[in-house]
């Protein structure tokens, strides 16, 4: 069973409906260790080799976050500059992360099919996470296939609620290895 850690950065948390679901469903699963960076670093002073020692002692991580403009809210930006450095996570003797996966949990507003070259956003998901997915590739990681909710400002509660389930069903996936949640590019 895999040590599972969700990275979790909402800069208006006490707003995000869909996320607050989701932070909970995270913490009821077994095995799954939730760190929330706004709540830790609110004045973005990032104590690196904290960090460091939590991705160290969990095998999968994952980034939660909304989808701001296509990318990550600036702490997580800034938490990947800092944390992930040279000679601990790449280049020369950097071999932390070597063999771990990294995945993605976005909230999204706009809906799935926006997604793809004929939609409003011109481009896929996995596109747009390209970025994150060579990080993946420096380090020696794998990376899973996102986690997405599309159309959050939409969803009803009983909306809500199922992808709160299956945002469970997926960690738990990760947790096992399980294959349920797809690599998109296996570790080396």
């Amino acid at each position: 069973m895999s040590r599972v850690l969700v990275i979790f950065a909402h800069p208006a948390f006490e707003r995000s409906r869909v996320n607050r679901a989701l932070i909970a469903a995270a913490r009821s699963v077994k095995g799954v260790t939730v760190h929330d960076l706004y709540e830790t670093y609110p004045d973005f002073l990032i104590e690196v080799r904290e960090e460091q020692r939590l991705l160290e002692s969990h095998d999968t991580i994952v980034l939660q976050h909304p989808f701001f403009w296509y990318s990550s809210p600036a702490l997580v930006k800034e938490w990947l500059d800092l944390v992930l450095s040279y000679r601990w996570a790449y280049g020369e003797g950097g071999t932390a992360l070597r063999g771990k996966i990294l995945a993605h949990a976005i909230s999204a507003g706009g809906p799935e099919a926006a997604y793809c070259r004929e939609g409003a956003n011109h481009f896929s998901v996995r596109e747009l996470l390209a970025p994150f997915e060579q990080t993946a590739r420096l380090c020696g990681m794998g990376y899973a296939e996102a986690f997405a909710v599309h159309g959050a400002h939409h969803l009803d509660a009983a909306a809500l609620a199922a992808e709160s389930l299956r945002y469970q069903a997926w960690l738990g996936s990760l947790r096992d290895g399980d294959g349920a949640a797809p690599l998109w590019l296996f570790p080396p």
